[in-house]
């Protein structure tokens, strides 16, 4: 199973920047974002924390849906 972060990576770098861009613009910038973590509980403890703009937890809940739809 490939990682969440490898699966974010997907919606970086948009011409016209959404919220998934910038959560993944903001995580590839991150160093200390879990690059390698598969579990849900890891990252959104991380985001929780280091919250990157208001709506990055709900932006990720729903890319979380389709990360693990994709794998």
């Amino acid at each position: 199973m490939r990682s969440f972060y490898h699966y974010l990576m997907t919606y970086r770098g948009k011409k016209q920047p959404d919220d998934p861009s910038r959560l993944a613009d903001w995580a590839f910038q991150d160093h200390h974002f879990p690059k390698h973590a598969t579990s849900y509980n890891e990252i959104s403890n991380y985001l929780e924390w280091n919250s990157p703009f208001p709506t990055a937890l709900t932006v990720f809940d729903e890319l979380w849906e389709a990360y693990i739809l994709d794998n």
